[in-house]
């Protein structure tokens, strides 16, 4: 077996390389004894030290490779070859096999029990790198897929439901926490977490049963022959969300929260009855406050700078525009966030409250009892708002009470469905809105969508095709330089998808006088010519456009967002 590691005091080698001093190490030793976390995480934590710093000492002194794993092409075969547990427990991460020998990557590879666990584990030499922790966490949740555990879990409970009859009076919310059921649901939420995945589907068909994670706005699936397992599926999520279980002619919402890797996330539901059984989508919401976060949107800085602005306008009317899944919802919070002060009283009509907020009061929309936006609105308004988020306008009455509310003195922030900015203003008009009203109270309008990002490991230069010519051709002229552009072709990072992330593009339009005037005129080709006009109008597919040139997105990612097919 591979020699040990040798042991370093790490705080004496950080002073003897003059990289921390004394009363740092024992400032640093005092806050590892209440958070008990390793004194090289403490460092770094209290900003005493750099990580790639330290790793790089590390690897000087032990004689090991410092290898960043964002670059790393992993064989997943041989990663799996070191139980999870393990590897968790440890911080560790099988990466290779040479002659016999596994490389194994530690966030501390001064762990001489851990190196013993993991060299048992393996039962075969093992050779260290020191990797950074973010990274080894990052790949662990992206290499550890839950589908094996998934899938043998959905055979267990098969087994159990055909050994037994099925009791509905005994199957409640109780239910022992080794129960085939629970362990299974689990496995999927937990498989959905690490991957990312904003909404989980899972379709009964003929013969099987589908498992769906929407990963960066694209399907995965995962087929199943234990088609039997779906109603008990159906009927432990519909337990949790509170819903009635007896009901399965109807669809029905609802909600719940779970708790996965010490964090809770907020689950929204929907059923809805099929040919071949009850149909269930969950959309996953993060609650956490980095997503809500104004600078965290996605925005360029320039247009942040005048959406801010428009923001902390005394009245007046903005709407975010885009389709299902383009990220409104997280630009409305944030501009909320933002917003949120003592000094503001901001209420929201929402269907349904996607992410609770403190300070702000948030209604939520029931049509079933005959509260709808409207009636909702109504009651806002008087409550005395500064500022109030209308989730949707959807309907005439609900224009005309959110466009008098920013003609009253009051900010109003909501989303409305369509394709650009430019066809927004004039949507309200359609919607029955009289024009002189609509360019009074408007003043700004967001349209946004998501695009993926391409994997920043197998990123390669792609050479555009005659089509993408083409297209270049129109929007830059065929006289102006097109630029680079890259492509993933694919890797165990990515799932061989070539994209990792998602980004947002964004247009922002404000209106001003020419537009205004349009407005007053019903006019849609003057509003539409004022709007490309204007200064710092920048259109959805230009600034898509502008990402895949620096190397951001593809263009095929361009072209979808431009609703454009290509071949």
């Amino acid at each position: 077996m591979s020699e040990k590691p040798k042991k370093i005091r790490m705080g004496d080698l950080l002073i003897q390389h003059s990289i921390i001093t004394e009363q740092q190490l024992e400032f640093a030793l005092q806050e590892q004894k209440l958070s008990g976390t390793k004194l090289g995480r403490t460092l770094i934590d209290l900003g005493f030290v750099e990580e790639d710093k330290l790793l790089e000492l590390l690897s000087q002194q032990l004689g090991v490779p410092f290898l960043r794993l964002k670059e790393f092409h992993f064989q997943p075969e041989i990663t799996r070859l070191l139980p999870e547990i393990t590897a968790r427990r440890y911080r560790a991460i099988a990466l290779a096999e040479t002659e016999g020998e596994l490389l194994v990557g530690m966030a501390d590879p001064t762990d001489i029990f851990g190196f013993d666990d993991i060299a048992r584990a393996l039962g075969r030499p093992i050779t260290l790198a020191v990797v950074r922790e973010s990274e080894l966490l990052e790949s662990l949740d992206m290499l550890y897929r839950r589908t094996d555990e998934i899938v043998s879990l959905a055979e267990e409970l098969g087994d159990e439901l055909e050994e037994q009859a099925f009791d509905l009076d005994n199957f409640d919310t109780e239910d022992a926490e080794d129960a085939p059921i629970v362990r299974l649901l689990h496995s999927i939420f937990e498989d959905a977490v690490q991957v990312k995945a904003s909404d989980i589907h899972i379709e009964p068909d003929d013969t099987v049963l589908r498992i769906r994670q929407r990963v960066d706005g694209v399907l995965q699936e995962q087929v199943m022959n234990e088609k039997r397992i779906a109603s008990a599926l159906v009927l432990r999520l519909k337990l949790m969300s509170g819903l009635n279980i007896s009901e399965k002619r109807l669809p029905q919402d609802g909600r719940f929260n779970i708790k996965v890797k010490n964090h809770v996330v907020d689950v929204r539901m929907s059923t809805l009855p099929t040919q071949n059984g009850e149909s269930v989508v969950m959309r996953l919401l993060d609650n956490s406050a980095g997503n809500l976060d104004i600078n965290k949107i996605g925005m360029r800085p320039e247009m942040q700078e005048r959406f801010v602005h428009s923001l902390h306008q005394p009245h007046g009317l903005i709407l975010v525009t885009g389709p299902t899944g383009s990220g409104k919802t997280t630009t409305l919070y944030g501009a909320l966030s933002h917003l949120n002060t003592a000094e503001r009283k901001i209420i929201t009509a929402e269907d349904p409250v996607e992410y609770q907020l403190p300070r702000i009061n948030q209604c939520q929309v029931q049509e079933k009892i005959g509260l709808d936006f409207a009636k909702v609105l109504r009651a806002c308004l008087r409550q005395d708002p500064d500022v109030l988020l209308v989730g949707e306008i959807r309907d005439t009455i609900t224009a005309e009470i959110a466009v008098r509310a920013a003609l009253t003195g009051h900010l109003v922030l909501s989303t409305l469905h369509t394709n650009d900015a430019v066809s927004s203003a004039m949507r309200l008009i359609d919607m029955g809105v009289d024009g002189y009203l609509v360019a009074s109270s408007v003043h700004a309008v967001v349209a946004q969508r998501l695009v993926r990002r391409i994997c920043d490991v197998c990123h390669i230069e792609h050479e555009p095709n005659v089509q993408e010519h083409a297209l270049l051709d129109q929007w830059l002229g065929s006289d102006q330089p097109h630029g680079k552009f890259f492509r993933g072709k694919g890797c165990s990072r990515c799932n061989m998808t070539g994209y990792r992330g998602r980004i947002g593009v964004f247009e922002f339009l404000e209106l001003d006088e020419a537009m205004a005037d349009a407005l007053r005129r019903n006019n849609a080709a003057d509003f539409a010519n004022a709007a490309n006009a204007s200064e710092h109008y920048v259109p959805l597919n230009m600034a898509a456009l502008e990402y895949a040139r620096e190397g951001v997105t593809t263009l095929d990612e361009v072209c979808r967002v431009s609703e454009i097919e290509t071949v």
